[in-house]
């Protein structure tokens, strides 16, 4: 059988064949996969007309969404209105209380300013240099007036005090050595002037001579000389007693002074000195504070001070007891205007310039209070300029003060 030529790129119909050359025959069917797998072409740049190879072939569109029902639509809306009338609310509530805080408190014909409570400072020093020997009460303790709170060191004192007495039994017994002394004297005395006068007689009948009479008179002017001269000596002895005294009076002054004693009935602010120390004249061993004189100093702005006369009502509110406010009244208003402190705060804040106010409290009253008297006690204090205006009911002062609103504090309270 005659052999069939094939050539390269040729179609079989039948299976693998080999072509003339020795390559093997490409089927029919792979060949047109290949040519449809081939790009074609384009016209023009002579580039293949099908995707490139660096680019990727992007999905088909999704279809669209299918559309909401109407329910849904009025859930946003209703949404919406609330976020709505949330932010109303929340801008209500924010000028509500910005009037509510920024309201004036106090009604008209009231004025007020923070301050702190003061009272009067004492101070327990020594009289005279020396070492302290006892410091008998703490901070916080309440002393009473005349009560013994410390000692010094007296030990030199009572030496001094031991030779003063010394010297005055010296000068004791010296006085009576002289008084003795001027009695002799005045013997001598007596007897030298009767010898003088019969001498005198004598010489008139001739039996002494007018030479031994002078003798006798030089005699009698002598014994009386030694006379004066012991009784000054005696009265000398005097003068040296009472000097002597007076140092040991001294003394006994300065021992009783080296005794401190609390002036006034005070609370101990502050110890100052401990045993042991050694102060000079006028050193401060204790500082304490009056409870008779206690008052607290507001500053008002001028449109207010001219309206404050001295001894208008007025009240203190303590920060600590904001329940019991204290009744007091103005004892002072300064005559000169002043900056305000950086620690005042008024109505309108800070007032370029202001008038100091003194906020007295009532000494018989003062008792009542006595636990809740603490200088530098933080509170507010209220003037009242209009006499006709009442005071709120929150101002108005309690019947009494619980007993056990504040325990005692100190070495002096009860165990």
């Amino acid at each position: 059988m005659a052999d069939t030529q094939h050539y390269p790129g040729s179609r079989t119909s039948g299976g693998a064949g080999r072509t003339g050359n020795g390559q093997e025959a490409i089927p029919v069917g792979e060949l047109d996969r290949q040519e449809a797998k081939t790009p074609v072409r384009r016209e023009g740049n002579g580039s293949f007309g099908g995707p490139d190879r660096d680019e990727q072939v992007k999905p088909p569109p999704s279809p669209p969404p299918p559309k909401r029902p109407g329910w849904f639509k009025r859930h946003r809306i209703f949404k919406r209105l609330a976020y709505l009338i949330i932010l109303a609310g929340l801008g209500v509530g924010a000028v509500w209380g910005y009037r509510y805080y920024t309201r004036p408190l106090l009604p008209p014909g009231f004025a007020g300013g923070n301050g702190r409570l003061e009272a009067n400072q004492v101070y327990v020093a020594t009289k005279y240099p020396g070492r302290i020997q006892d410091v008998l009460f703490n901070e916080g303790d309440t002393v009473e007036a005349g009560q013994v709170v410390g000692r010094m060191d007296t030990s030199a004192l009572d030496a001094q005090l031991r030779q003063a007495l010394a010297q005055i039994q010296e000068a004791e017994d010296n006085r009576r050595a002289q008084l003795a002394q001027v009695d002799v004297k005045q013997a001598d005395y007596n007897f030298a002037e009767k010898q003088y006068q019969r001498s005198r007689e004598l010489v008139t009948q001739g039996a002494v001579s007018e030479q031994e009479a002078e003798i006798d008179n030089a005699r009698m002017l002598t014994s009386r000389s030694e006379l004066v001269r012991s009784q000054v000596e005696a009265t000398r002895a005097i003068s040296t007693i009472d000097a002597a005294k007076a140092t040991a009076d001294r003394l006994r002054a300065e021992i009783k002074d080296s005794v401190l004693v609390a002036p006034i009935r005070a609370r101990v602010e502050t110890r100052l000195a401990e045993p042991g120390e050694v102060l000079s004249e006028g050193g401060r061993v204790y500082s304490l504070s009056d409870l008779s004189d206690v008052y607290m100093y507001i500053f008002l702005p001028e449109a207010v001070t001219g309206k404050v006369a001295v001894g208008s009502e007025a009240r203190i509110v303590l920060d600590a007891a904001p329940e019991y406010p204290i009744r007091t009244f103005v004892s002072f208003v300064s005559p000169l205007a002043q900056f305000t402190p950086k620690t005042v705060e008024t109505e309108e804040e800070r007032h370029n310039l202001t008038f100091r106010v003194k906020l007295q409290l009532d000494k018989d009253r003062l008792r009542q209070f006595e636990p809740l008297v603490k200088s530098g006690l933080p509170g507010m204090g209220y003037v009242r300029f209009d006499a006709n205006a009442p005071w709120p009911q929150n101002m108005q002062p309690k019947a009494a003060v619980p007993s056990d609103l504040w325990k005692p504090t100190g070495s002096g309270a009860p165990k």
